[in-house]
């Protein structure tokens, strides 16, 4: 009988976890994981191909040190940022991961101005190819971006949502930080326009 009890407890029990949503949260959790994991595998792509965009870049615009050397900078700012699944659940270590990725961008955009100064340069084949798997580069980003901020989106409403809720507060999951919008108060205001005199 009290083998009977133990199975029927042990029943119950299993089935409380399920109706409050804790197979849920290993669900959506490992869906934000997995999501997380092809955006880091992108910026890694993207900064595997930065070397090669410079030394291209340097060889046809060789006095634009200063260029050069902020995107070095950024690249090695961004590689060094140790990205572990806690990075998921620390929004100051998530901001600082934008932060990083965002001043490489930033540092990539200065890069590929200096070409427009250089007709050579942009029509050297091996710039040309690596412009191109740049820019599909930044496509799969923020392809892996927003698959990412969905499955946060399906995760963090599972977490705020009564009864599961309490299941989040019990077993420790924490509503995720998503990507933002660095400057959101600067894009949300209307840009001037000035059609002069």
């Amino acid at each position: 009988m009290t083998k009977l009890l133990k199975w029927l407890a042990i029943a119950a029990f299993a089935s409380m976890l399920s109706a409050c949503g804790y197979n849920d949260f290993q669900t959506k959790d490992e869906a934000t994981k997995a999501a997380w994991s092809e955006v880091v595998n992108q910026y890694q792509r993207r900064a595997d191909l930065i070397p090669n965009l410079v030394n291209t870049v340097k060889g046809y615009a060789s006095h634009e040190r200063e260029t050069f050397e902020a995107v070095t900078k950024a690249r090695a700012a961004a590689t060094s940022f140790q990205i572990t699944p806690e990075v998921l659940n620390d929004p100051q270590a998530f901001q600082k991961f934008q932060q990083v990725q965002g001043e490489l961008s930033s540092a990539l955009s200065r890069l590929m101005a200096i070409s427009e100064n250089y007709p050579q340069l942009k029509a050297d084949t091996s710039f040309r190819d690596l412009q191109s798997q740049l820019e599909g580069t930044e496509n799969r980003i923020t392809v892996a971006r927003q698959r990412y901020i969905a499955s946060v989106q399906e995760y963090n409403v599972l977490a705020r949502s009564f009864p599961t809720n309490i299941t989040a507060k019990i077993f420790g999951y924490p509503v995720k930080p998503s990507f933002t919008v660095e400057n959101e108060k600067a894009i949300s205001a209307p840009p001037t326009v000035n059609f002069g005199k």
